[in-house]
């Protein structure tokens, strides 16, 4: 008779981290608390201003606003001020986008780079020095760069003559 210890487990538990939405680590000591700190703001707020300004809803705005603009060119007499309105109004847009954008950028980059170090991790004979590429010079980089080349060009080969020499067994 088998009890619950000689059965194998459905999953191999890893010893660091438990699975509750998203994969976190183990923090059995202190519960697990959301962060509301300026940071935390921060990537809330950057997140939603990126998702709703790179809506078409946003862009046909921004259309509609520079339509606006252009029509009442002739009731300011295409004024200085009617240029500076314009100006000030997307250089202060802009500015503001850039920092959100960056900050999404960097979250989906950082979560990309998490999941391909899983794959690598999982995936056997990978090479695990490939984890932190990231953090390579760009001399570096351009070596692996040539090796994948390298591996390419060999692959192209092996595959030309395995052509070939299904063709010359075909005939």
């Amino acid at each position: 008779m088998m009890n619950h210890k000689d059965t194998p487990p459905t999953e191999k538990p890893h010893h660091r981290l438990r699975i509750i939405r998203h994969i976190i680590p183990d923090q059995a000591a202190t519960p697990m608390t959301p962060t509301v700190g300026p940071q935390e703001r921060f990537r809330r707020a950057s997140q939603i201003v990126t998702n709703k300004l790179g809506s078409p809803t946003a862009f046909g705005l921004a259309l509609l606003l520079i339509i606006i603009w252009v029509v009442t060119g002739p009731f300011f007499n295409y004024s200085d001020t009617w240029q500076l309105v314009i100006n000030t109004a997307t250089t202060i847009v802009t500015f503001l986008m850039v920092f959100a954008i960056q900050n999404s950028q960097n979250r989906d980059a950082r979560a990309m780079q998490l999941k391909l170090n899983e794959l690598i991790n999982t995936t056997r004979g990978a090479r695990m020095e490939f984890v932190d590429l990231e953090d390579l010079s760009d001399g570096e980089l351009d070596v692996i760069q040539d090796q994948f080349k390298e591996i390419y060009e060999k692959t192209l080969v092996k595959q030309a003559k395995s052509t070939s020499k299904d063709m010359t067994n075909g005939q």
